[in-house]
């Protein structure tokens, strides 16, 4: 186990980033706040073994990604969705460009929600985290091959959302 003093900074330093990562992967309410717990529990018990030559988030993203699919295992159960932190920069442009934004936003999380979980940590991972999918099968523990097929399955199923939000709000893609 690392010193108390590594233990903090690490807390410190990455739980916006884990709070942020238990929003994406579906948690909202208390679950989030007691799976954020969690996620640094086993972050701290595995610390040993961790391999600092390695970047955090991604191994972070991995405990998340774990901790939350043996939490819907165990309750099978759909979790309440909150809204998107809507905040935005101080120096919005307008209040068009704000409401825009707002709509991306709100597009992305339903498309999202509509992901099995498997796809969309894949997803998250790479396409908004920017991690590479080497380090996304490493840190998700599957077959490199599994990861770019869960990637390409799940961009597609984002397009077909996209596709008929659009299409159901008479718009064209």
């Amino acid at each position: 186990m690392g010193s108390p003093n590594e233990l903090t900074a690490l807390y410190r330093a990455e739980f916006p980033y884990v709070w942020n990562v238990l929003f994406r992967l579906g948690l909202s309410g208390p679950e989030r706040e007691d799976m954020a717990q969690e996620t640094f529990a086993a972050a701290f018990k595995q610390w040993s073994s961790y391999d600092n030559k390695r970047p955090v988030k991604p191994w972070l993203f991995g405990i998340c990604y774990r901790l939350v699919r043996d939490y819907r295992r165990k309750h099978q159960h759909r979790f309440e969705r909150e809204a998107l932190d809507e905040k935005l920069p101080e120096q919005a442009p307008n209040a068009e460009d704000a409401a825009v934004r707002r709509q991306g936003l709100k597009m992305v999380e339903l498309a999202l929600n509509e992901m099995d979980l498997e796809k969309r940590a894949v997803f998250v991972m790479h396409e908004i985290e920017g991690h590479p999918i080497p380090v996304v099968a490493e840190e998700l523990s599957v077959p490199l091959n599994t990861a770019y097929s869960r990637l390409r399955l799940a961009r597609k199923d984002f397009n077909q959302f996209v596709a008929r939000l659009h299409h159901s709000q008479g718009a064209t893609p």
